[in-house]
């Protein structure tokens, strides 16, 4: 087996919360295990596995936390125990019986697999399955057959385990107590494998993991032989070289997935139909939503299922957290905290396991289960002080709302310029300006450490357009939602355009200790803060794709995910706008075709993309 082949083999096994199949020790001397089959209204078995405090009796109960996946629930095996169980050392310590199960379809479960399970709001018959019913019916089961249980259910999961934890809270089960989606999907036509519909090509070597049906339940990876040996790390070259999307069939031809994603080009129903949002409206459990503020897959699912929440179901118990933390990043402990180059400070994700997780569910599965939790509606990550912060509400409704223009001399002032005025930079999708500089990221199974990288590679290309303001006097923290309001213009007929959030450092900033590379300057660092996307055929619809009329003034706007990011006095905000970042997203071929995915060579033309001096980023300030 290659290096590379290995290593994405073990990424997926080991994503979010599947942990090392080596034998753990404190599990295996205070649990015990048992495998079940659990049968669903339909009559598919889902494997489950269930491990118990061995000190469970009839006067010392216990609740159920329960995980759900696509990823396995290996170790398997009777006598086979991960290192941790549950979502944290400090709960499994605490006491739960620990329940994971394989979802239809996947591993050892039977089943079709499909990804994003469309949800079915009205269900006539027991054919009419989806997450909500299967949690449903393993929360029935469970209660009902596993022994020394206290009645009460607990679920968590982060990444796709996230949607299903998401997904459970549709089936409204009297035991389901508290549910963490950590990092869930909501959306595949905005997170994960596209943003926008932008399709993220740093997934490419992702698609056998999601887009191949396995024959019979297996406790090995079915998929391996469709997973691509580059034979190179430097994904750039790789894909570049492979050329338009068209090419993708010569490895991917009988992937439905990739098949599915290639004939459905634009947010039609086969991609509404899986939009996780549009079924709130009866949740039921206590809810803890928890993210990274530097998750560069799944930044979008927590906030728009926490705002989603807040407006079906303003009664419900419905909180967030944001972290300094990557994909999954809260579930594990890396001791001096950082985010690539940049250092958050010391134990952040033990942290939130004790003081903030544990709390959670201990409250609504051991004790009075009632909102008096003490914790906050959001509990956010400053990543400017670099602290926690903690808000009554989110966005916080007082924040002021400030305008930061596009001059084309290349300011960034608080007002309109007064003279009309533009600047142009010219696009080649055969020379893409590169999401990043360590091209050694670029095969891995998604992408991770550009959420936060040094901008100053990409500043410095004509192809890339750089507004910034005069250095701050005084701090100042954008906390809230961002929009980029775009005044664009181009010689093509289709264009992307890709807005970045930048802290610029001080001309005098100190490195600091834990930098993993020395021969990085923080002195003018330009972090990356917030980034986005925005193809501009679906400037005025997702569903009906418009081509540009060449050199005709159009408004394009870029929604930004949130922030919460305090630009310190000394320092300086800036804001990049772009067409390209190879290959986390797919090149536009810059001439409008019908579907993207079947462009071929003669549609990747050049054109000149011009923005005008009335563009603008509204940001949200709090004082």
């Amino acid at each position: 087996m290659n290096k590379f082949f290995f290593l994405l083999t073990v990424a997926v096994i080991c994503c979010i919360n599947a942990y090392s199949q080596v034998t753990g020790s404190y599990a295996k001397d205070n649990y015990t295990k048992k495998d079940y089959y659990i049968t669903m209204r339909d009559g598919v078995k889902l494997f489950t596995s269930v491990y118990t405090p061995k000190n469970a009796s009839t006067g010392k109960r216990y609740p159920i936390i329960m995980q759900r996946t696509c990823y396995s629930v290996a170790p398997y095996g009777a006598d086979k125990f991960p290192v941790k169980l549950g979502p944290s050392e400090e709960m499994m310590k605490a006491g739960y019986i620990v329940v994971y199960q394989d979802v239809r379809g996947r591993w050892k479960s039977q089943g079709t697999w499909t990804n994003m399970t469309p949800v079915i709001d009205n269900k006539k018959s027991k054919k009419d399955v989806d997450e909500g019913s299967d949690t449903y019916d393993t929360i029935d089961w469970m209660v009902k057959n596993i022994p020394f249980n206290n009645g009460r259910v607990g679920q968590w999961g982060g990444s796709y385990p996230g949607f299903y934890t998401a997904a459970g809270l549709l089936s409204n089960h009297p035991a389901l107590k508290a549910s963490s989606p950590q990092a869930p999907i909501s959306d595949f036509w905005y997170d994960d494998f596209h943003h926008n519909g932008a399709l993220l090509e740093s997934y490419f070597f992702t698609y056998p993991v999601f887009g191949v049906q396995k024959k019979d339940t297996t406790s090995k990876s079915w998929y391996n032989y469709q997973i691509i040996n580059p034979t190179t790390r430097d994904g750039y070259n790789f894909l570049l070289n492979m050329g338009p999307l068209t090419n993708a069939d010569k490895y991917y031809k009988d992937n439905f997935y990739w098949q599915e994603t290639v004939n459905h080009p634009n947010y039609d129903e086969f991609w509404q139909k899986r939009d996780l949002l549009r079924h709130f409206g009866k949740v039921k459990p206590a809810v803890m939503i928890v993210g990274g503020w530097f998750d560069a897959e799944d930044l979008r699912g927590p906030l728009a299922i926490f705002k989603t929440i807040n407006k079906t179901d303003p009664a419900a118990y419905n909180t967030i957290v944001m972290g300094p933390f990557d994909h999954g990043g809260w579930s594990r402990e890396q001791g001096h905290h950082r985010h690539g180059d940049v250092y958050f400070g010391d134990s952040i994700a033990t942290f939130y396991q004790k003081n903030i997780e544990a709390k959670f569910f201990d409250h609504f599965l051991k004790g009075k289960g009632d909102k008096n939790t003490r914790l906050p509606k959001a509990y956010l990550y400053n990543t400017g002080k670099k602290e926690w912060a903690q808000f009554t509400q989110w966005p916080v409704p007082a924040a002021t709302k400030q305008k930061l223009f596009l001059s084309a001399d290349g300011k960034l002032p608080m007002a309109q310029p007064s003279a009309a005025a533009s600047t142009s930079f010219i696009s080649d999708p055969l020379k893409p300006v590169p999401y990043t500089n360590d091209n050694t990221t670029t095969v891995g199974f998604t992408p991770r450490n550009y959420m936060s990288e040094d901008q100053r590679f990409a500043g410095r290309r004509t192809d890339v357009l750089v507004f910034q303001s005069d250095v701050l006097q005084d701090d100042v923290t954008l906390g809230g939602e961002i929009m980029a309001h775009l005044k664009v213009a181009t010689t093509g007929t289709d264009a992307d355009w890709f807005v970045k959030l930048i802290d610029v450092y001080p001309d005098d900033e100190p490195n600091h200790p834990y930098l993993p590379n020395k021969n990085i300057l923080m002195a003018n660092y330009q972090q990356m803060v917030r980034s986005e996307i925005m193809p501009g055929r679906f400037r005025n619809s997702f569903e009906k794709p418009e081509a540009f009329v060449p050199n005709q003034k159009t408004n394009v706007n870029v929604k930004l995910q949130d922030v919460l990011h305090t630009f310190k006095k000394g320092h300086r905000i800036m804001i990049q706008v772009q067409s390209t970042a190879f290959p986390l997203f797919a090149r536009n071929p810059q001439k409008f075709v019908d579907n993207p995915y079947k462009a071929t060579d003669a549609d990747y033309i050049k054109a000149t993309h011009t923005v005008y001096n009335d563009s603008y980023v509204e940001v949200e300030v709090l004082k």
